[in-house]
C-alpha cells in the first residue's frame, strides 16, 4: 500500500477510470437500445419510385400535399400543450383491463359469396372478411407505436390474438407510414408468416423495400388507382392527413381505402380530418355496407388532420355508409382527451342522427348483416 499522501491521487485516478467505464457502458447500452431505430425509420424515395411519385398530382416541391391547405398544428394563445400533457387532469387511460375476445365463429352456414364480417383488433388494426377473402388493415402488434422498443406510446391492452393465429390473408393494406399504422416488427412477422401483398400509398414501398419485403409483394397506389386481388378490387382514395417517420415530412402519401367484392363494399378512412372528399368518394364508390372510421386522437390543436367523433358520423353519411364501426381509439394514448370520450361522443351522435353503429370489443367479430347491439361495455372499464 502506498503512503497516505498517495491515496487521494490513486482514488482520483480510479474514479476517473470507473467513470470512463460507466460512460462507455452507458453509451454501449444506448447503442444497443437504439440499434433498430435507424431501420425503423424506413427508406426514402429514390430511383423509379421517386420518379413515379413526382408524376402524382399530389406531389410538388419534393413532398405530397393535401388538395386543400391544411395545418398539422394550430397554435392557441395561452395554451401549453406540453404542460397539459404532463399535468392535465384528463383520464387518458382506462381504469380497468380492456375486455378482449377471440373471434367467434359465424353462426350457421354462411354464404361465402355474400360474407361480410369485421374483426377489430384495437386501434386501427382490423380484418375485413369479405366474400371468402381476408384483408388486414394497418396491423400494429408491437408493445409501442414508436421506432424504439423502450420509449413511445405503450399499448393499453394486449392484442386479442397473436399474429401466428391470423388466417391466410389475401392483402395487407397500409393507410400511411406513421408508427401507429406501420410497424417494423409486425411487418417482419407478416412477411415470414403470410404470402399476401402489401398494398400501400405511393412512397410507402420504400420503407417495405428497406425492411426486406420483396418487390413482388409491394403494390403502391396513388389516389383513384386500383389493384385486383382474389376477386376483390382495392382502391386508394383521398384522405386529409400527413406522413413521416423521422424529421422529414410528407415524403410518402396517405390514403383511405375502398375494398369491393362482387356484392359487398367496405370503406376505411385511415387517418384524416373531415373534408369534402368523403361525399365525392361516396358518390363514386358507395354505398358501403360498412365503414371503419377514425374517431380518436383528435384535438382543437390539430383539427384538420383527425376527425372529431361528430365529424366521423358526418363522414359516414357522406360516404353513404351502412354500419359504422369506429377505429383509432382504445389502444394507444395519443391525445389529450379522456380514454372513453371518443366513443361516448360517437354513440350520442349516432343515436341523434339515426346511424347504425357497432362498437366491438377488441377481437370481437362483427357480422355486418347482424351486428351486436351497442352495450356501452367501455364505460365499465373507463
Amino acid at each position: 500500500m502506498g503512503a497516505p499522501a498517495e491515496r487521494p491521487q490513486f482514488e482520483r485516478a480510479l474514479g476517473r477510470r470507473l467513470g470512463g467505464l460507466v460512460g462507455v457502458a452507458a453509451l454501449a447500452g444506448l447503442a444497443w437500445v437504439a440499434r433498430d431505430v435507424p431501420l425503423a425509420l424506413g427508406g426514402r424515395l429514390a430511383g423509379a419510385r421517386a420518379e413515379r411519385a413526382a408524376r402524382s398530382p399530389r406531389f410538388r416541391n419534393g413532398a405530397f400535399h393535401n388538395p386543400a391547405s391544411t395545418r398539422t398544428m394550430v397554435p392557441e394563445p395561452g395554451r401549453n400543450l406540453l404542460w397539459e400533457l404532463v399535468f392535465g387532469k384528463q383520464k387518458r387511460r382506462p381504469g380497468a383491463a380492456v375486455p378482449l375476445l377471440r373471434p367467434a365463429d359465424v353462426p350457421g352456414e354462411a354464404d361465402k359469396s355474400r360474407e361480410l364480417n369485421i374483426i377489430w383488433y384495437g386501434h386501427a388494426s382490423a380484418l375485413i372478411e369479405i366474400e371468402g377473402r381476408r384483408v388486414l388493415l394497418d396491423p400494429v402488434w408491437s408493445e409501442r407505436c414508436s421506432p424504439s422498443a423502450l420509449v413511445g406510446p405503450r399499448r393499453l391492452h394486449e392484442p386479442p390474438v397473436r399474429l401466428d393465429e391470423l388466417p391466410a390473408l389475401d392483402a395487407i393494406l397500409i393507410s400511411h407510414d406513421h408508427y401507429d399504422h406501420l410497424d417494423l416488427p409486425t411487418v417482419r412477422e407478416l412477411l415470414a408468416r403470410q404470402s399476401a401483398p402489401f398494398v400501400v400509398p405511393l412512397g410507402v414501398g420504400a420503407h417495405l423495400d428497406r425492411w426486406g419485403v420483396p418487390a413482388e409483394r409491394i403494390i403502391e397506389l396513388d389516389w383513384s388507382e386500383s389493384h385486383r386481388v382474389g376477386g376483390l378490387e382495392i382502391t386508394a382514395t383521398a384522405a386529409q392527413h400527413f406522413s413521416g417517420r423521422g424529421l422529414r415530412r410528407d415524403g410518402t402519401l396517405w390514403s383511405s381505402w375502398v375494398v369491393a367484392g362482387a356484392h359487398r363494399k367496405v370503406f376505411y378512412t385511415g387517418d384524416s380530418g373531415y373534408f369534402a372528399g368523403y361525399a365525392a368518394i361516396g358518390a363514386e364508390h358507395g354505398p358501403f355496407d360498412a365503414t371503419l372510421v377514425q374517431i380518436g386522437a383528435y384535438d382543437r390543436a390539430w383539427p384538420s388532420i383527425h376527425m372529431y367523433p361528430e365529424e366521423a358520423v358526418t363522414a359516414h353519411l357522406d360516404l353513404r355508409g351502412g354500419l359504422l364501426i369506429p377505429v383509432h381509439w382504445a389502444t394507444f394514448n395519443l391525445a389529450l382527451h379522456d380514454w372513453s370520450e371518443p366513443v361516448d361522443r360517437l354513440w350520442a351522435e349516432t343515436k341523434a342522427r339515426d346511424v347504425r353503429l357497432a362498437v366491438p370489443r377488441p377481437g370481437e367479430r362483427v357480422v355486418v348483416d347482424d351486428p351486436p347491439a351497442v352495450d356501452g361495455w367501455w364505460q365499465s372499464v373507463a
